[in-house]
């Protein structure tokens, strides 16, 4: 498979920028040497943490997700800046959102691409254990519920479409495919 580059940017345009995401354009030829628009979403790093218990049970996050105006059961996720450490934003994450420290973390996976047709974001997930309880502090915009959950569940949950967000459902059939 080819990994040379087809596309040729001729020019890019930031169209909206937030704290959390910005959109470009980008006028472009095509591979078949045609004129076109692509459209990219640059965001930050994304993390999330399968926080585990001695008795096999793993801490979801429940939440109401704006843009699929669904609630979602989930692992700990959140994001940071590009520059930040992967591991340290899955630490802070794993703290505010569910009150939790741990001793031990294990990577799942090296770097994944949520969704590489219209996005650069990128993910990493880890396995975190030895946990002891701290004081959440979720951020403004979460009104979160935290249980634990059997981890045989999480991949009941995952397999009837309880639990659909891409990188819970991968960190959780990654853990099953190692047990």
């Amino acid at each position: 498979m080819a990994s040379d580059n087809p596309w040729t940017t001729i020019s890019t345009r930031r169209v909206y920028e937030n704290p959390w995401i910005s959109v470009r354009e980008d006028q472009v030829l095509r591979p078949d040497g045609t004129p076109g628009i692509y459209g990219v979403v640059d965001t930050r790093i994304a993390t999330g943490v399968v926080a585990m218990t001695p008795d096999d049970e793993v801490y979801l996050v429940g939440q109401y997700r704006y843009p699929i105006q669904q609630y979602s059961w989930e692992i700990v996720e959140g994001g940071g800046p590009r520059y930040d450490d992967p591991l340290e934003i899955a630490k802070r994450e794993l703290e505010e959102e569910a009150g939790l420290m741990a001793a031990d973390w294990r990577p799942l996976a090296g770097e994944l691409h949520l969704s590489n047709c219209i996005t650069s974001e990128v993910a990493y997930l880890y396995l975190a254990t030895g946990l002891t309880e701290t004081v959440p502090n979720p951020d403004p915009t979460e009104v979160l519920e935290v249980r634990r959950v059997p981890f045989r569940r999480c991949v009941d949950m995952v397999r009837c479409g309880d639990i659909t967000d891409s990188m819970s459902v991968m960190a959780i059939l990654l853990l099953a495919q190692d047990a």
